[in-house]
């Protein structure tokens, strides 16, 4: 044997050589094609928020057969709950996952973990304010949003109970974006589907009775989501502590870091001024079509409920490049981020755009199913030939914000939805102020689209996200 220092090839007994090591398995998130990965951690979010939309035309359904005052009351707390479901979900929970993901594409698992232990104590204090303000102040909240009589009485009844358990969905949506941060989508979209089967079984049996069991009125509808809740909160727990998931929730033994909150707080935290700019955006728009009358307001509002839809089309393939961009930019590579964002972008656009011109050309395919009044349906044929071809633009909007949330940048579309909820409150003075149709009205929010489409994809462009380490030799390798 010579003294150069020449490595000896390894034998086994047989004196054959052993097979070189395997390489790392490459992170589909991290190194697949960037469309075909989209579109497959998107699909069961379709499937799952679809159930969603199921489970809204349910609940009307059958509380509308409590009566008129019961489907009132519904329309006065709805859009507290829907606030509540979207800043869990698609906000601090879109913080959550972002921040996971980005700490995987670090190669930082450890982190991630803490990450994920920190998330549940976020969403259990994000929830126990949510239920300690509205048992506190719900009433007076609902009587300041137009709630009298019976009619705030059943409101209230929901409220004490939804929101007496309001740390359920937080704690829910903290979970699925833990999981969503791994890239997960499947499990979390299963347990949207469960949820939303029970909520419809359990819902209807509680609020209206069944057999032996009572009718429980609005009461009995709320208590049927929180079971649903409950539900899913068991099986994505035992996940996630059994070591079926990618990270681990560190509870025991968890030491409190700031640094750690500051992470997922910074985009979740600003990201629930997006949810409630919106709200605030259609109570002021709603506010200001009230005067033309029932029937234009009733048109619009069923226009809304198809932008509702569209809105969690976008939401399923938006939360899915969250996790793609989180570790791309945690990995450093920022141009492959770039290209998910709009990729994303692009396939909201088209996605939403096309179901919204189709409608707008046969407005009857979506009015139908709500009204066979004459002069609602003519109201809302209206609105949906002026604004649902902008739709296009609220799907590419949602996808940027999400793609902002994936970068930890989301400041920019947030203050896109600033400017579209002032665009609206300015027009929509100006338009009072001079004695303007329903119809310029209608033009005005297909307008307030476009505005916050295009604010949102400049946003994405005029911001930086972060060093780039894709053409770098001593870029990390990718992730298994």
């Amino acid at each position: 044997m010579s003294d150069i220092g020449v490595a000896e090839i390894p034998v086994d007994e047989d004196e054959r050589p052993l097979p070189p090591p395997e390489a790392p398995a490459k992170n589909a998130l991290l190194d697949g094609p960037i469309l075909r990965t989209l579109l497959w951690l998107a699909w069961p979010n379709v499937i799952a928020l679809s159930a969603g939309t199921c489970v809204v035309i349910a609940e009307t359904s059958y509380i509308g057969r409590l009566g008129v005052e019961s489907l009132a009351a519904m329309a006065l707390v709805f859009p507290i709950v829907i606030l509540t479901m979207t800043m869990s979900g698609g906000a601090m929970g879109g913080g959550v996952a972002s921040a996971i993901a980005r700490a995987l594409g670090a190669g930082d698992t450890e982190r991630a973990s803490r990450l994920a232990a920190h998330a549940l104590l976020i969403g259990l204090g994000f929830g126990l304010t949510f239920m300690l303000g509205m048992l506190m102040f719900g009433p007076e909240l609902l009587e300041l949003l137009g709630g009298r009589g019976n009619v705030l009485a059943q409101a209230v009844a929901y409220a004490q109970i939804f929101f007496g358990g309001a740390v359920l969905p937080w704690l829910m949506n903290t979970m699925a974006g833990i999981l969503r941060g791994t890239g997960n989508m499947k499990l979390p979209s299963l347990m949207i589907l469960s949820s939303a089967i029970w909520q419809i079984i359990l819902g209807g049996t509680l609020g209206l009775g069944l057999g032996p069991v009572p009718p429980f009125g609005m009461r009995g509808v709320a208590a049927g989501s929180l079971i649903a809740y409950s539900i899913s909160i068991s099986v994505m727990s035992w996940y996630l502590f059994s070591g079926r998931a990618r990270v681990i929730p560190k509870i025991s033994g968890l030491h409190i870091q700031w640094a750690v909150f500051i992470d997922i707080l910074r985009v979740g935290a600003v990201s629930c001024f997006s949810p409630l700019q919106s709200v605030l955006t259609i109570s002021i728009f709603t506010h200001m079509l009230a005067g033309f009358g029932t029937e234009i307001l009733a048109g619009y509002g069923i226009g809304a409920r198809l932008e509702f839809m569209l809105t969690s089309v976008a939401f399923a393939i938006g939360i899915a490049s969250v996790p793609m961009i989180g570790m791309a930019v945690g990995a450093g590579r920022i141009a492959r981020a770039r290209r998910i964002a709009w990729t994303a972008g692009v396939v909201s656009f088209c996605l939403v755009g096309a179901i919204g011109t189709l409608i707008a050309i046969f407005p009857d395919l979506w009015v139908n199913i709500f009204t066979s009044d004459a002069g609602v349906r003519a109201a809302s044929r209206q609105y949906l030939s002026t604004a649902a071809p902008m739709y296009a633009f609220i799907g590419l909007a949602m996808s940027m914000y999400f793609s902002s949330q994936g970068a930890a940048k989301v400041l920019g579309p947030v203050l896109a939805q600033t400017a579209r909820l002032s665009f609206i409150a300015a027009g929509g003075l100006f338009l009072s102020a001079h004695g303007a149709t329903a119809q310029n009205f209608f033009a005005l929010a297909a307008a307030s689209m476009a505005v916050l489409g295009v604010l949102s994809c400049a946003s994405v462009i005029l911001t930086r996200w972060g060093p780039s380490r894709d053409s770098l030799p001593t870029a990390r390798p990718a992730l298994s």
